[in-house]
């Protein structure tokens, strides 16, 4: 095992992953810059050193020779799933905490990750094939799926670029607008499009790889409670689900994660059409190659600590367990906690939530039987705007529902 680890990342995140290293007795180094200097993350790591960007790869990798990490922990955001960040840390010399770069490249393109797991046997939602489609060829396979359709980029994520088409005279317009966006997000405009899924349940499978060719799942997570493609609140078991389909979806995310060579955590997510009645059916949307936001979800229901998992893979190690040899005991929620202000827009017709700055200046975060917080916040800690507005996450288990 490691004795030093780099957090590659900050707030909640990175104190959650030195709450493990410091269970098994690794050292913990972190990363800041001005702004977070009096972070939590900052003040609880055994190290720290300072930065001018968490999106910097020399400077990480600077820190990480300065601190004596054998190993990167990214945790999620940032450079979490940036292929070249992992390639770099390999030919650095420090272990990357997740997946082979080549899974991440895969995984990260749509398209190429729709065509990898559809010809391992994974349903995937009805759309267009190819990559580099053209405007006219995108409207031709909209029409042919039949409206309405999903617009999507494939290099991105978090719904940016993403259009809901419902009328064929829109096409047009609608595809410049979601390559306009895909563009000024991602750096590239290359988009699929989907049939729209009506009433969709967004229900997602954990897997953990190792480099010794084992694949399990550790069964799902609901997070279908989304504003704006967002998710903020998710929960372990999903209440959709029966034993048969819970193992037929876990099968597919299993060989969805051999597809691409994978190892460590990831998450295979699929979209099931809502509705009711019937057998349930699932498609799958994309994979994230990495750590995700709602794990402690799963960690409560299995009592697994995911993060310690990573960094046994990470350093060699084979899984412990088989698919189902992990049993689900009762149920947990997660609410995720955003420094937000809320304005009635629209003469009351809806309510926007924009990201709120400020000094935290009283704090007391719920305790007892059953509930965990996941936070990077502390009296007095300055929340800006320059990063993600979330700053804790709320998680509660019960022994049902």
């Amino acid at each position: 095992m490691f004795e030093t680890v780099l957090l590659a990342n900050r707030g909640e995140i990175a104190v959650r992953v030195i709450r493990t290293l410091r269970a098994l007795g690794i050292r913990s180094a972190a990363v800041f810059t001005g702004p977070d200097a009096d972070a939590r993350h900052v003040r609880e790591a055994d190290t720290a050193v300072r930065i001018e960007s968490y999106l910097s790869v020399a400077e990480l990798l600077r820190a990480a020779r300065e601190t004596g990490a054998e190993a990167v922990h990214p945790g999620y955001g940032f450079l979490a799933e940036n292929a070249e960040f992992a390639r770099a840390c390999t030919d650095a010399g420090p272990v990357f905490v997740g997946p082979p770069a080549a899974a991440i490249e895969l995984m990260g393109d749509k398209i190429r990750a729709k065509e990898t797991v559809r010809a391992a046997g994974v349903p995937v939602v009805p759309g267009s094939t190819g990559s580099g489609l053209t405007d006219a060829e995108l409207a031709a396979a909209a029409r042919e799926i039949g409206m309405p359709v999903l617009l999507k980029p494939s290099a991105g994520g978090g719904g940016k670029g993403m259009r809901l088409v419902r009328d064929e005279g829109a096409l047009a317009d609608e595809i410049a607008g979601a390559r306009r966006e895909a563009r000024g997000s991602f750096g590239d405009d290359t988009l699929l499009v989907e049939r729209w899924i009506d009433r969709p349940r967004h229900i997602e499978i954990q897997v953990l790889a190792d480099g010794h060719g084992n694949v399990v799942h550790l069964a799902e997570r609901e997070c279908s409670l989304q504003r704006r493609h967002q998710k903020i609140v998710e929960e372990a078991p999903s209440p959709l689900l029966d034993e048969a389909t819970r193992a037929a979806m876990g099968a597919a995310a299993v060989e969805a994660a051999r597809s691409c060579g994978y190892a460590g955590a990831g998450t295979v997510e699929f979209i099931v059409p809502g509705g009711g009645g019937g057998p349930v059916a699932y498609y799958f949307m994309e994979m994230n190659t990495r750590l995700q936001v709602e794990h402690p979800v799963t960690e409560l229901v299995t009592g697994l600590d995911l993060v310690e998992w990573q960094l046994r893979v990470a350093a060699g190690e084979q899984l412990a367990f088989a698919s189902g040899e992990v049993p689900l005991k009762g149920h947990a929620v997660e609410a995720r906690i955003c420094a937000e202000t809320a304005r009635v827009a629209d003469g009351g017709e809806r309510v926007d939530f924009l990201p709120s700055a400020g000094r935290v200046r009283l704090l007391r975060e719920p305790a007892g039987p059953g509930v965990r917080v996941d936070s990077g916040l502390s009296e007095g800690t300055e929340v800006g705007t320059a990063y993600d507005p979330m700053l804790a996450k709320v998680v509660a288990w019960g022994p049902d529902r």
